[in-house]
């Protein structure tokens, strides 16, 4: 069955085209998921989130407005910051272990790896190193625009600017 069938009748609620798109999608998702939130419970949790979300917005896809795993992306990464911003989360990772943080430190080091984990390595290498830095602190550790120009010292203008001109950038080099 093609995807573009799948989704309309995703749209028209029938629990197989569900049921087959989440087998296409949940390992990516998840993935991009466990990348900001670094917890496999929750991720897990977030996880399901999501495609409830999907289950019950699929009629707002829009098939000319973009591809369907970007609309699913935006869904993943807005679920998985809303989660890291939640009070619950705030407070069950005040009381996480020792060793947990060399794990955290050393994966928020390694960006590259976790850009290579869903394909993007070979575009973002390209890109100078303020684009880098801004996209890693806005779309993979869950930065606000705000919080991003208090880490790298910025106004919050020029954190926008740099950061819709590094967007367009990687589409440019995406679709080229």
């Amino acid at each position: 069955m093609q995807q573009d069938d799948l989704i309309r009748k995703l749209q028209n609620k029938d629990k197989k085209a569900f049921e087959a798109i989440y087998q296409l999608y949940s390992e990516n998702i998840f993935g991009i998921i466990y990348t900001i939130i670094q917890d496999k419970n929750t991720s897990e949790e977030v996880l399901q989130d999501v495609f409830m979300k999907v289950w019950n917005n699929a009629n707002r896809y829009d098939f000319n407005k973009g591809r369907f795993f970007t609309w699913l992306l935006n869904i993943a990464r807005n679920a998985s910051i809303d989660k890291l911003r939640s009070k619950n989360f705030k407070n069950k990772k005040k009381n996480v272990d020792a060793k947990n943080f060399v794990d955290i430190l050393e994966s928020k080091a390694n960006f590259m790896s976790s850009v290579d984990a869903i394909g993007l390595k070979k575009y973002i290498g390209v890109l100078k190193p303020i684009c880098k830095k801004l996209i890693q602190l806005l779309f993979f550790e869950g930065y606000t625009q705000k919080e991003t120009a208090e880490e790298l010292e910025m106004p919050l203008g020029t954190v926008k600017t740099k950061n819709r001109a590094c967007i367009s950038k990687l589409r440019e080099i995406v679709t080229t």
